[in-house]
């Protein structure tokens, strides 16, 4: 093979890669509409920017969506945050962590979970509100 079939091949099976994942993370968001402990927000956010990487139609597709795209607009020109999805991922980590707490899990599992989960929700709160 040429470098430029090289190339082409690497650039190909990376377009590829990132429309998997863009429908991957739109479908995580979509579930996240009808199942209540299931973010939408993180995850469109996350499937737009595969999206402009691997699928132009898709990504545009996303931004033009009635639910989807002014989280995405809001997320690229002010990195902000919409206070509703703000208050619902905070409260939804605070029910799953209490979730873990009485199904009786190990201190460990408690520890970890509840770092990681108090970090994103540090993130979120001072990410701009839209």
């Amino acid at each position: 093979m040429s470098s430029h079939e090289v190339q082409v091949v690497g650039l190909f099976s990376r377009k590829t890669g990132y429309q998997v994942l863009a429908y991957i993370f739109a479908l995580l968001a979509l579930a996240g509409v009808v199942l209540p402990l299931l973010p939408t927000t993180p995850f469109v956010i996350v499937a737009a920017f595969f999206a402009s990487k691997g699928s132009p139609a898709f990504a545009r597709w996303l931004e033009q969506h009635p639910t989807f795209g002014p989280a995405i607009a809001h997320w690229r020109h002010r990195r902000a945050i919409s206070a509703r999805a703000k208050g619902l991922a905070c409260v939804m980590m605070v029910v799953s962590w209490g979730t873990l707490v009485v199904l009786g899990s190990p201190a460990l599992v408690l520890t970890i979970s509840g770092l990681f989960l108090l970090g994103v929700a540090t993130y979120l709160l001072t990410r701009p509100t839209c």
